[in-house]
């Protein structure tokens, strides 16, 4: 895997490893391979994604430790598996998260903006920082409409929800979760639930902003009370609103960037951590929009 990565062939004599290739990299695979190593000595169960995330990191990043990123652990889930940032962007997402109230995390997919602005909140809430989680969509995807959807209105919205239902289960096990959800200390609802509320003592997860409209981004950063957080997800690029209608994303970064306790996080196609053709996808969309000369529409 670390050949594949890296460009490199491997051959493996006894105890011993022979890597071959272009200069830089053999140095970034001889690099990827003693730290994996020691991860692996130190107790670290390494996986396939974090070998290749390693590679990429360290072809980024000559200097990074991969120890740096693994210490660095956000929550352990219930089937013992740690959840850590894993490129440098992520370690600065996690961080914001300390000193701020609310956390754009601005990206393409697969980066864990929401992934990783969870994982925050669950830890926060088995702290005792915050009492109750609220996870919200608003409930627009690309070509579609509620009202064509078959069924009652909780039926409407799952679909729209099922992403954050899935990654709270790689972090609360299953009992414990249908617990806190049935308790209402754990709420996920579209954005239209937020109108007229104060959430205080919350950790408030806003995911896909891109398709909010201004008035509906307003609305929502105003239901923060007191000792609340949140954490406001989306890909600028991904706008799914009707052609005339403004991002409430893009109008809030323009209006909102530079205030106090206010963290603007902005992640690239490097920051990747699904499969590692997705990166490639990103990029190769990205320079067909810079061809075409449409870039961020608003």
């Amino acid at each position: 895997m670390i050949g594949k990565a890296a460009g490199v062939r491997v051959a493996q004599r006894g105890g011993q490893l022979r890597v071959t290739g272009e200069p830089a990299a053999v140095a970034t695979a001889a690099r990827a391979l003693e730290q994996l190593y020691a991860l692996s000595a130190s107790g670290v169960a390494i996986t396939g994604p974090d070998v290749e995330q390693a590679v990429r990191l360290l072809r980024a990043e000559p200097d990074a430790r991969l120890q740096d990123y693994h210490g660095d652990v956000v929550l352990v889930g219930p089937k013992r598996r740690s959840i850590f940032p894993r490129t440098p962007t992520q370690k600065q997402y996690i961080h914001a998260f300390d000193n701020n109230d609310i956390v754009f995390g601005l990206g393409p997919a697969g980066t864990g903006k929401t992934y990783l602005a969870m994982a925050v909140a669950v830890a926060a809430l088995l702290s005792d920082k915050v009492k109750r989680i609220v996870l919200c969509r608003p409930a627009v995807e690309a070509g579609e409409k509620l009202g064509y959807l078959p069924g009652d209105l909780e039926e409407k919205v799952n679909p729209y929800l099922r992403p954050l239902y899935d990654a709270l289960h790689d972090m609360v096990d299953d009992e414990r979760g249908a617990r806190l959800f049935q308790k209402g200390v754990i709420e996920v609802a579209p954005l239209a639930f937020m109108r007229g509320r104060t959430l205080s003592n919350s950790f408030i997860i806003l995911d896909e902003a891109q398709n909010t409209t201004p008035e509906q981004m307003k609305m929502f950063l105003t239901r923060l009370g007191t000792d609340s957080r949140a954490a406001v997800t989306g890909d600028p690029s991904q706008v799914d609103l009707p052609r005339h209608q403004r991002s409430g994303l893009l109008d809030a970064v323009g209006i909102l960037e530079g205030i106090d306790r206010i963290a603007m996080v902005r992640f690239s196609d490097r920051d990747v951590v699904r499969h590692a053709l997705v990166s490639e996808i990103v990029r190769a969309y990205d320079r067909r929009h810079t061809r075409e000369g449409d870039g961020n529409r608003d």
